[in-house]
């Protein structure tokens, strides 16, 4: 199988310039928040993945058909309709954080929130230190 590569690639992009062209002023704000709280809950910088993920870490991965390649462990991204936030191991057994978190949709990864006013931070922080702790433990990780 030809090795493909992930469309989703690091970038030298800063992410405080990123946020800074952000033209809806509410996702701006929560945007540096959301940097600062990153920043402060994995003690990893932020790095640009693509042209509008934050990330933060980055482990690699193989897939049983052959394909593999290096990704984000967590980071966030300011999208038109709701903040994005990355669970890069999705959410195994997380009803009850969830439940607490309040208002949200969740994908596979993603974790979707309209304003970080809806949700309880420390229970983000719970979720977000879970799923580096298993991505740690189950993949070769790295802190840029």
């Amino acid at each position: 199988m030809a090795k493909a590569e992930n469309k989703t690639q690091p970038t030298a992009v800063s992410p405080r310039d990123f946020i800074a062209g952000l033209g809806h002023a509410g996702r701006k704000a929560d945007a540096e928040t959301l940097l600062a709280w990153f920043e402060a809950v994995t003690g990893l910088p932020p790095r640009m993945w693509g042209p509008s993920i934050i990330g933060f870490g980055r482990y690699h991965y193989k897939y049983a058909s052959g394909r593999e390649g290096d990704f984000l462990m967590t980071g966030f991204s300011p999208r038109k309709a709701s903040m994005v936030v990355y669970i890069m191991p999705g959410y195994r057994d997380m009803s009850e954080l969830l439940a607490k978190l309040g208002k949200h949709r969740i994908g596979s990864s993603c974790l979707y929130i309209n304003r970080l006013s809806d949700v309880d931070m420390d229970v983000l922080a719970h979720i977000v230190t879970d799923g580096l702790a298993y991505m740690r433990e189950n993949y070769e990780t790295w802190d840029t």
